[in-house]
């Protein structure tokens, strides 16, 4: 059976696939905002969106290289690849990183399918195990 390490039950795995999802949600209103280019003279908030942008892709990034199998190590490749488009598009604005938005939301749809597919394995290996029973 495969060992998880980090999504080791079914309520972690759903916990994970709901933030996807509303992650992917997220994404998807990126296609109808717009994004400046990062400058020194940028407000604030788009320099604390940069660092919380440095923070997800970093932690996902060492989720991913803990992760105890391929199924949870591509989900978290999946998710940390979405944040690093997503802190490259917060640094260069739109003009030059525009497809960072589609490719942010394909990898979060692969992402919210592997999700599932983890959720479906515990909900397989919880069956197995009252049959055994």
């Amino acid at each position: 059976m495969h060992r998880y390490v980090i999504l080791t039950n079914r309520k972690r795995a759903i916990v994970a696939l709901v933030h996807s999802v509303a992650f992917l949600l997220i994404a998807f209103f990126g296609l109808i905002s717009g994004v400046r280019p990062l400058g020194a003279k940028s407000p604030a908030s788009a320099w604390a969106l940069v660092g919380v942008y440095v923070a997800v892709s970093s932690v996902l990034a060492v989720l991913a290289a803990i992760a105890g199998n391929w199924r949870e190590r591509l989900y978290f490749a999946f998710c940390a690849t979405s944040a690093t488009f997503g802190l490259a598009r917060q640094i260069l604005g739109d003009p030059p990183m525009h497809f960072a938005v589609y490719v942010r939301i394909a990898l979060l749809a692969c992402a919210v399918l592997t999700g599932v597919a983890i959720v479906g394995a515990h909900r397989a290996r919880a069956a197995a195990a009252l049959a055994d029973r």
